[in-house]
C-alpha cells in the first residue's frame, strides 16, 4: 500500500476481510498510518485435511455440516461483495489469497473489474485456483515452476514486505531488546510465533520446555489472540519470559531483537525473516489443505536455510524442540549460516514490483478515474 501511495498519492483503498480476522486487520490498518478503510464481509472455507483419508473426512458429520454452512456464508459474502463493489466502483481488486478472497474475487469477475491475484505459498490454494482463471495478472511468492498458472500472465515477484524488515547490527539488536524491556540485553532471545490466531501445539510445547530454556536464553512468546489466556495459565513466571497475544505494530523490531525465531511455515512471515537474515526453526502445520505449509518448509530445508521440525514429534516429545533451540543458542556460526542462506530468498523489490503490476492491470484493463483498490 505504501508503494501504491507513492505511485498515486490520491489513491483510496479498502481492506476487505472477514469477521474472524476483523480485529487484527483493524489494528494493523490503524498502526499503518495509511488512509485505508476496513470492510468486513462474511466468508467460509472448505475444510479438507492433509493426510486424512477422504472417506474419513466425508464421515466426519460435524465437519461436513460446518462445510455446508460455510458454503452459505460464501454465497452471502458474494452478495455483500457484489453490492459493495457496485457502490464504490473500484479500478482494481487485489486478492492476496485465503478463503475471504473467494466471494470478493468472484464478485469482481462478475462485474468485470480487473482482478490481480498474489499467491504466497509454494502450493496454490483452492481459492486462488478458482479466481486466478478470471485474473488479469497473477503474481507468485515462489518461482513459477511451483505453479500451473498460465505463464503469459504470471510473474514471480516474491512476497512484499515492509522496508523496516532488514538486517540489524548487534548494537541495533541490543537496542531493540532494551525497548522490549529485557533486563539483560546480552542474553540470547528466542521469539516464538504461530500466526495471528496462534498455534496451540507450539504454545504447549514452549510452555513445557520453557523452564529448561530460561537458564540459557530469554523468550518472547506471541501466543495468538485465541490462545493467550490458556498459554499464560500454563507458562512459568519468569523475568525473561514475555508473552504477547498479538503484535500489530513493531514486528520488525521484535524480529530484529531475536537471535532465533520459531515459527509456522507461512510464507509472508518467512520472507520477513529472510529480509532480516534471521536463523529460523520452522514447524509447519501438517493438516492444512494440500500440505502447503509442508511444501513451503521443504523449500527452505532443501536450501539449508532453516531447521524444520515435525509437529507430531513435538507433541509427543517437546524436548525435540528444546534441543533444536539449544543447538542454535550455543552455535553462533550455525545461526549465521542459516540466516545467510535464508536471506538469499529475500526480494527487496517485491512490494515495488507488485504495486507496478496492480497499476498496470488497472491501466490495461480499463481502470476508471477514481483510483480505488481493494
Amino acid at each position: 500500500m505504501r508503494e501504491l501511495k507513492e505511485l498515486d498519492p490520491k489513491l483510496s483503498a479498502y481492506f476487505i476481510t472477514d469477521r474472524k480476522f476483523g480485529h487484527q486487520t483493524t489494528e494493523l490498518v490503524d498502526n499503518s498510518k495509511l488512509s485505508i478503510q476496513v470492510k468486513i464481509i462474511v466468508a467460509g472455507k472448505l475444510r479438507r485435511y492433509h493426510k486424512l483419508a477422504l472417506l474419513k473426512q466425508l464421515l466426519d458429520v460435524p465437519t461436513v455440516l460446518r462445510n455446508l454452512s460455510d458454503m452459505i456464508l460464501v454465497l452471502v459474502g458474494f452478495l455483500q461483495s457484489l453490492f459493495f463493489l457496485i457502490r464504490i466502483q473500484p479500478d482494481v481488486v487485489f486478492c492476496k489469497g485465503g478463503f475471504v478472497c473467494l466471494p470478493i474475487g468472484l464478485a469482481a469477475a462478475c462485474l468485470r473489474i480487473p482482478l490481480v491475484v498474489h499467491d504466497s505459498d509454494a502450493h496454490a490454494g483452492l481459492t486462488n485456483r478458482i479466481i486466478s482463471r478470471f485474473a488479469a495478472v497473477i503474481a507468485t511468492g515462489a518461482p513459477l515452476e511451483n505453479y500451473s498458472y498460465p505463464t503469459e500472465k504470471t510473474h514471480f515477484v516474491g512476497i512484499p514486505v515492509d522496508s523496516s524488515f532488514k538486517p540489524v547490527s548487534i548494537a541495533g539488536q541490543r537496542k531493540y531488546k532494551d525497548r522490549l524491556g529485557l533486563h539483560d540485553i546480552t542474553r540470547p532471545l528466542v521469539v516464538i510465533t504461530g500466526g495471528s490466531l496462534g498455534a496451540r501445539n507450539i504454545n504447549q510445547a514452549i510452555t513445557a520446555i520453557a523452564p529448561h530454556l530460561l537458564g540459557s536464553c530469554a523468550l518472547l512468546h506471541i501466543t495468538g489472540s485465541s490462545n493467550f489466556e490458556a498459554t499464560v495459565s500454563a507458562a512459568p513466571e519468569h523475568i525473561d519470559y514475555l508473552l504477547k497475544p498479538f503484535v500489530s505494530d513493531g514486528t520488525a523490531k521484535i524480529f530484529g531483537a531475536a537471535d532465533v525465531v520459531v515459527t509456522r511455515a507461512g510464507m509472508s512471515t518467512l520472507y520477513e525473516l529472510a529480509a532480516m537474515a534471521k536463523p529460523v526453526i520452522i514447524i509447519p502445520n501438517p493438516l492444512l489443505t494440500g500440505g502447503h505449509q509442508l511444501k513451503n518448509a521443504a523449500v527452505y530445508q532443501k536450501a539449508h536455510a532453516a531447521i524444520v521440525l515435525d509437529e507430531n514429534e513435538i507433541v509427543c516429545d517437546p524436548s525435540v524442540l528444546e534441543r533444536a533451540i539449544m543447538i542454535l543458542i550455543k552455535d553462533p556460526r550455525k545461526r549465521q549460516f542459516l540466516g545467510n542462506n535464508l536471506h538469499k530468498f529475500a526480494k527487496a523489490d517485491a512490494a515495488t514490483d507488485m504495486a507496478a503490476l496492480i497499476v498496470e492491470a488497472m491501466a490495461t484493463h480499463g481502470g476508471a478515474s477514481e483510483h480505488g483498490v481493494d
